[in-house]
């Protein structure tokens, strides 16, 4: 019996030896509070919960697998996977499908997104671009960086899919960050985007071509929701209530009045942290906020210690990518950006975006295993 004891035991150490157990632990966490919220955002639906449940169940085998991929062998495989990573963003222009535009591409068992793998993809092949030159990077080795950037975020863009297209283009600009890219530049950069966004603000012929009616309606909101209450306010409004209503140690589980009495649109997709404010308060908000803190801080500690210039930039840029994620859903829901239809990670619904994302950290986990080795 001892001697099976100790089989098994060893077995599972060479499983879980690439799998970084403080991260894999944060993570975890968050999948089952994501897990109890939308059972409850779903007035308790036992197949919603079975459905997300897979989609965790493949993320989770996809980062063990990933994970155990040597660094170097990712380096490797980067510009090959980047490539082919396009395809289907060009693919879904043709068959795709989406309320705003083509987002999906139906594979029979559930819906794919090409834009989620981009997120992964373009931080990929920008650091082994990088990593290939001296750091900080020179002025000669921008424009190539611009075009790996560009070419994903382009097509977003034809997908009329705005949101994700922004967070694909910061994916970007946090390696570039990472990289030690002048100030000056991400100065000049900003500058140019508020410029850009007030210009489309306020110029009526910028508002009229380069604007759809539904961006429209959302910037309009974004300056006053109570504009239009019934209409295209109500969103954002119902959202403000039900964070508001939480309190300090929020309504219950299962209790919450905007999503069951069916006042919070999108509940369990965009709007699902509103549903979590309001059912476990200001309590659980911190909680969750602070897993997140702690999935950002390992991937930048792995970062840091990680002794060559792909795995420094890939690890750092994923991390910040998921701070950028929660953040720009965080302000949306309660109304300090406007709504842009970006999920919250590992609480809101979907498949594409749950198992790339686990997928992502697995990239992490792998490229901390090197820095392990290497000690």
């Amino acid at each position: 019996m001892n001697i099976i004891l100790r089989y098994l035991a060893d077995l599972l150490l060479r499983l879980l030896r690439s799998i970084d157990l403080p991260l894999l632990a944060a993570l975890l966490a968050l999948m089952g509070i994501g897990l109890a919220t939308l059972y409850s955002a779903s007035n308790e639906s036992s197949r919603m919960l079975a459905t997300q449940g897979t989609y965790f169940g493949i993320g989770l085998g996809m980062l063990w697998l990933v994970s155990r991929i040597p660094a170097h062998v990712l380096k490797q495989l980067t510009p090959p996977i980047y490539v082919a990573s396009l395809l289907p963003l060009v693919l879904v222009l043709f068959v795709g499908s989406g309320k705003y535009g083509n987002h999906w591409i139906n594979l029979g068992v559930f819906n794919f997104q090409p834009s989620e793998l981009a997120k992964l993809t373009l931080p990929m092949m920008l650091a082994w671009h990088l990593d290939r030159n001296r750091l900080p990077p020179a002025l000669s080795v921008l424009p190539m960086a611009l075009l790996i950037i560009a070419l994903p975020v382009g097509l977003i863009l034809l997908q009329k899919d705005l949101g994700t297209a922004v967070l694909v283009l910061g994916s970007g600009v946090f390696v570039l960050f990472l990289a030690g890219l002048s100030w000056w530049w991400f100065a000049v950069a900003g500058t140019v985007g508020i410029s850009g966004f007030s210009l489309a603000m306020f110029a009526p012929i910028a508002w009229f071509s380069f604007l759809r009616p539904y961006q429209q309606d959302r910037i309009l909101t974004f300056r006053d929701p109570e504009n239009d209450p019934m209409g295209a306010g109500w969103n954002i409004l119902q959202s403000k209530i039900a964070i508001g209503g939480g309190g300090l140690t929020g309504k219950g589980w299962t209790e919450g009045t905007q999503s069951h009495l069916d006042y919070l649109p999108e509940h369990t997709t965009d709007f699902v942290f509103s549903v979590l404010s309001e059912e476990f308060g200001w309590l659980g908000v911190a909680l969750v906020l602070a897993l997140y803190l702690a999935v950002v801080g390992r991937c930048l500690w792995i970062a840091k210690e990680s002794r060559d210039g792909y795995s420094r930039l890939l690890a750092g840029a994923l991390g910040l990518s998921l701070f950028a994620y929660v953040l720009v859903n965080g302000a949306m829901v309660s109304g300090l950006l406007p709504v842009v239809g970006v999920p919250m990670p590992l609480l809101s619904r979907g498949g594409t975006s749950s198992i790339i994302l686990l997928a992502s950290f697995g990239v992490v986990m792998a490229l901390g295993a090197r820095r392990a080795v290497h000690r």
